[in-house]
Order: structure tokens, then sequence, then C-alpha cells
């Protein structure tokens, strides 16, 4: 495979992650100081994350908080990554990013998603008072708002004489986010750039997906350059042990998922701890999920990320930094935009 060459643009994914060395009152205004200071190192996008009852992330309203980012910032363009469609109206979320498009032209995201970002529990109160629904309409959903902020419905569609407020001029860039390949057809299919979340699932994140959005796009009959970004789960430090130490919270974070009840972001020297109590299997785990993520000094992060960008056959790279500290997180995000902008 050809050596990757072209300047890459670095998107920051913000889960707006509750640091453990302050209140979680104060981890919005944490996503607005890292947004601040990415806006100043070259990264070309800055995108919020949705999730619902959460103790470790505290971000449930992404275009609310990208709002005050965009308020602050001059350069990236600012989005959701993403909004979690299935619990929404599609007209409603189609009028809100209209809006914001009108508020910030040219600099406005609208990036979606299939998954609750939540449990049961917090899916149902999205709900109420309807009830939840075990049936997958995000196809519908995601097909709707794309005519409603296109204006392509078919003139016999009973939504064909709604209009998304204050006018069409317009327009926010579509996205759609995907781990496992489920949603590259339908993003495809719709004329939207495709997010592939590796961070998420690594063992399944394949190249094949990219090409699956590529065929359909032009099966669709889409003439627009193809979008894609890889996000990859990224903790940059000084040296390589010094980012293993640290990456030692995200890690553990992802492999405690599902295992009973969530506690706060630990810290790596908590971690580090509990690694060395954990069982032989536990600590196998614990490292195979350490290696998936890009982890190490600028110099390693840049060959991991650029050997990547290249297998993937992408120039855009989302960069997902979960810390105990926020001054870990920033200096992560310096470091890389350092290496590699």
């Amino acid at each position: 495979m050809e050596p990757h060459t072209l300047p890459l643009r670095l998107t920051v994914i913000d889960q707006t992650p509750v640091h453990g060395d302050r209140p979680a009152s104060a981890a919005p205004l944490a996503s607005v100081e890292l947004a601040t200071a990415c806006d100043t190192l070259g990264y070309h996008r800055y995108w919020l994350a949705e999730h619902h009852n959460s103790i470790q992330f505290a971000g449930p309203a992404p275009e609310i908080l990208l709002t005050r980012i965009a308020t602050v910032t001059q350069h990236m363009r600012i989005g959701s990554g993403g909004v979690m469609l299935s619990h929404y109206s599609p007209y409603k979320v189609a009028e809100v990013f209209r809006l914001l498009a009108t508020l910030f032209p040219g600099r406005i995201d609208l990036g979606i998603g299939r998954a609750p970002g939540g449990s049961q529990l917090s899916s149902a109160a999205l709900a109420a008072p309807a009830q939840l629904s075990h049936q997958d309409h995000f196809p519908q959903q995601a097909s709707e708002l794309c005519a409603f902020l296109r204006g392509s419905f078919p003139e016999r569609h009973p939504y064909a004489q709604l209009h998304c407020l204050p006018d069409d001029s317009a327009q926010p860039e579509l996205w759609m986010l995907g781990s496992g390949g489920g949603s590259a057809g339908l993003a495809g299919q719709l004329g939207m750039g495709l997010a592939l979340a590796r961070f998420i699932a690594p063992q399944v994140c394949s190249p094949l997906i990219f090409d699956h959005h590529a065929q359909a796009l032009q099966h669709a009959g889409h003439t627009s350059v193809q979008k894609r970004m890889l996000a990859l789960a990224v903790i940059c430090a000084e040296t390589d042990e010094q980012a293993r130490l640290i990456a030692g919270t995200a890690v553990y974070r992802k492999m405690m998922a599902g295992r009973g009840p969530r506690e706060p972001l630990l810290s790596p020297t908590e971690v580090a701890l509990r690694r060395q109590r954990m069982s032989a299997a536990d600590r196998a785990e614990f490292d195979e999920t350490l290696e998936n993520m890009v982890v190490g000094s600028p110099s390693t992060c840049h060959q991991q990320i650029v050997a990547l960008a290249s297998a993937f056959s992408t120039e855009e790279i989302g960069i997902v930094t979960v810390t105990h500290s926020l001054s870990a997180r920033v200096q992560s995000y310096r470091l890389l935009a350092q290496a590699l902008l």
C-alpha cells in the first residue's frame, strides 16, 4: 500500500467526560475550554457526542453545547457527533440544525447515530408519554431528516408542504456515525458522510466499510465527493510510558462497560492498582483494549495514525480522548496537533 502523503485533518470528538479532578457541573465548561484551545491548534472540526443518564459523560444535548462552542470559536466547523436520532422527531432536528446553520454559516455539521446513548430506562423516559418502540425506525427517520433539510419530499408526500425555518439557504453538512458497517449502506444511499467509530468496535472496523459506503453513494446516483472520517481513541503524552499510564482511565472504563453499575472515571494510579489485583484473563483483556487504542508519545501516535489513515484511505481522523484530568486531555490534543498538523 502506498504511504499516506496528503495532509491529515483532525476532528475532536468530545464526549464531555466528567473529569475526576473537578465536579460534574464543570464538565460542559471543560468542553468549551478544550474547544477554544483546539480552535487555535488547527483542528478542522469539533463534534459533541450525546449521552444520557451517565456519571462519566455530561453531554445530553449536543445542539446546546455546540451553540456555545460555535460562539466562542472562529475557525473550526462545529457539530454533533452525534444526535441520537431514534429519540427525536426528524422535523425538530432539522429545524434546530437549519437554525444553527443560519446563525453560523458554513460551520455547522449534523452527525446522527442510531445508538441510544444511554440505558433502556433513559430511552423510555425520552420516548414518554409514548411507549418505547423496539422496532428500528432509524432508516426512515434518517431519510425524512435529509428530505426536510433538502426539501426533497415527493410532491404527494404529507410532509411536502412543511418548511424548516427560517429558509432553505443555510444547510448543515450531513454525516452518519457507524461502528460495525451497518449504517454504511444507508449513509451512502442518503448521500451522507460516514464517520466510522473504530474506538467503539476496533475488531470489526474494516476499510471495506468505507468501500460499501462508496458503492452505495454511486448506486444511489450521488455525485458529490465521498466524505469519510475514521474516529480513533487516542492518548498522547510526552513519553510512551506516561501515555500508557494516563490511558488506563479510558481502558478501564471501556473494559468495565456492562459489568454492573458504572463508576466515575478513575485516576491512572487507581487503575494501575486495580490492574495488579486482576485475574490473568482480565489483565489480558485490559492489555488488549489498550493495544486497540492509539497511545504513546507524539512520534508513536503520528506513526500509528498515519498508518491507519493510509489503511482506511482517509484524510480525516476523529480523535476521542478520555482522561481523568482535563489538563492531560488538553495536552494530548496539543501534542497531536504539533505532531500531525
